[in-house]
């Protein structure tokens, strides 16, 4: 059976809740509608988060971004959006959501959110600063 895109954000069980560990999911297929032309906005969404009790399980994820396809939404709402619906899900201990939207008009726009605080013994990606 196929799949469908859907708002729901199922989660998973953290196997190491105890460990400020860094998860980042990146989706450069992303799409939306411009709410105020109907034309298709394109971008990267970024999700780096440390987690708490709780993961978001990736198919579910992917089918959640998918679910905004048909939505007419400015990009600062979406990303925020996003955000809000992760925390409410997973519960991290710190989110950040970063969307890079591709050019428009000769104007690329880049929306962060972030919700929670990064703990300072947080694992670091490779090439950030420790």
């Amino acid at each position: 059976m196929p799949s469908s895109p859907t708002r729901s954000l199922d989660t998973v069980p953290n196997p190491a809740p105890q460990r400020p560990y860094r998860v980042r999911m990146e989706a450069p297929e992303f799409t939306c509608l411009c709410p105020r032309t109907g034309q298709p906005d394109f971008a990267t969404i970024t999700i780096d988060y440390v987690p708490g009790p709780l993961l978001v399980e990736l198919k579910a994820l992917k089918l959640y971004l998918w679910s905004w396809r048909e939505e007419g939404i400015f990009h600062e709402a979406v990303v925020n959006r996003i955000a809000d619906d992760l925390v409410a899900a997973c519960e991290p201990r710190w989110i950040r959501v970063t969307g890079a939207f591709k050019v428009r008009g000769g104007i690329t726009t880049t929306v962060v959110a972030e919700a929670g605080v990064l703990p300072a013994d947080a694992a670091r990606l490779p090439g950030e600063e420790k």
